[in-house]
């Protein structure tokens, strides 16, 4: 497989068209090697419009889509001088685009198996700015706080508010948030404690963050 030629297809006839125009986010793509943190035996589908299974199991984790990975770092839109806190490390190719951006990243996951296989495939890119934490996505990380961005890689039923006293003043969170099929992007920027701003950004549908408590139905 011509893996650089998928890697411009993907740029070209997916990110492009989902309005990530960002030059530097486009370089991001180009450089950092998506096929090097997805499954082994997915590795041919790395490219793909498509959310790829980060186990054998049914436990429902999956890997982002590449355009949705993209809009979500575009949004983001981080500084050299940024902290960054992930929830969800994933496969840790979203964590790897953060850890080129920003200072610092600490991720978060509740996968004993994805932190150590991300930790390997972030080791082989060279990367250390960042650090892996096992623990609750959902609780985020206070020890290391505040941050300047949250980024969450799994959906929610509505934005986690307990989440905001782990971001800076000026600092803004992001997350996939409502239920199928109907789910989209918000921004949440908070200028300061008690004081924030959400922004509606796009439509999608992503699997939920672990340690997620569907909301109960309305019952009469």
């Amino acid at each position: 497989m011509d893996f650089e030629q998928a890697r411009f297809n993907m740029i070209e006839q997916q990110i492009r068209p989902w309005e990530v125009l960002d030059p530097a986010v486009l370089q991001l793509l180009s450089l950092v090697r998506r096929e090097d943190f997805v499954p082994a035996r997915l590795r041919h589908l790395a490219f793909s419009d498509t959310e790829l299974p980060l186990s054998s199991g049914s436990d429902g984790r999956r890997m982002l889509a590449p355009k949705v990975e993209a809009r979500l770092l575009q949004e983001l839109q981080l500084r050299p001088q940024d902290r960054v806190l992930e929830l969800g490390t994933g496969a840790g190719y979203l964590t790897a685009l953060l850890a080129h951006q920003a200072a610092e990243v600490v991720s978060v996951d509740s996968d004993a198996a994805l932190i150590e296989q991300a930790r390997a495939s972030l080791r082989r890119s060279g990367l250390s700015r960042v650090e892996l934490v096992l623990g609750d996505p959902l609780a985020g990380y206070a020890a290391r706080g505040p941050y300047d961005a949250i980024v969450l890689t799994g959906s929610v039923p509505e934005l986690p508010s307990q989440l905001l006293a782990q971001l800076k003043a000026g600092g803004r969170l992001l997350a996939i948030v409502g239920e199928q099929p109907v789910m989209r992007a918000q921004l949440l920027r908070q200028a300061a404690p008690g004081q924030t701003a959400v922004t509606e950004l796009f439509d999608t549908v992503a699997a939920r963050l672990p340690g997620v408590c569907e909301p109960s139905p309305f019952a009469f």
